[in-house]
């Protein structure tokens, strides 16, 4: 059967579940998305890898990937490969260099080793057809559109509120929110450090 490569294009609070999270992979050089609604704590572990923040401690999907890598395990690709009732399905594809294995795994966690092993992620067409989205105008719209019923407010005054500190004041804030693991925190303080940076 032939495997249709995914990139991840987006990660937002998910419309139609509260705490839940959409993650959005885009059909390379195509004009499909694959929404798949995760959990708070998959969604942490997938952006803090692809914001390239380091947790204190070592999360769950880290120790797995310094496990495989001690003895000398690599994730070669992920595959969604089965959509029933709305649940998809996925799987590690693993090599020691000698013999290759597969994994069943939740479609999440799948994604958080994938970015942590930096190994494509495919799909079949079956699965793209049934529960794909065409993507008409630019992929922002259609990314906005996703946040737009969330209405986080708290992220705006929180932002605000970062404003008024000095780049050193911004710094320790970063670590200390680092050190509590709130990495959604993190992220709106780097982008302030980020932004000062720029301009």
């Amino acid at each position: 059967m032939k495997k249709i490569k995914l990139d991840i294009v987006g990660l937002s609070y998910s419309q139609t579940q509260s705490g839940a999270y959409a993650l959005v992979l885009g059909e390379v050089n195509g004009r499909r998305r694959l929404p798949i609604i995760i959990g708070s704590f998959e969604a942490q572990a997938i952006a803090i890898e692809i914001e390239k923040m380091t947790p204190s401690r070592p999360l769950t999907h880290d120790l797995f990937k310094s496990f495989a890598q001690a003895y000398h395990i690599t994730v070669q690709e992920i595959i969604i490969y089965n959509l029933v009732d709305g649940i998809f399905y996925a799987k590690l594809i693993c090599s020691d260099g000698k013999k290759s294995a597969e994994i069943d795994a939740r479609t999440s966690d799948a994604i958080a080793m994938a970015v942590r092993f930096d190994c494509p992620i495919y799909t079949h067409e079956f699965i793209l057809s049934t529960a794909g989205i065409v993507i008409e105008g630019n992929d922002f719209v259609y990314l906005e559109n996703l946040t737009e019923a969330t209405e986080e407010k708290p992220s705006n005054t929180g932002t605000a509120s970062y404003n008024s500190l000095s780049i050193d004041e911004l710094k320790t804030k970063l670590q200390e929110a680092l050190t509590e693991e709130a990495y959604e925190k993190a992220a709106k303080i780097r982008d302030e450090l980020n932004k000062r940076k720029a301009s």
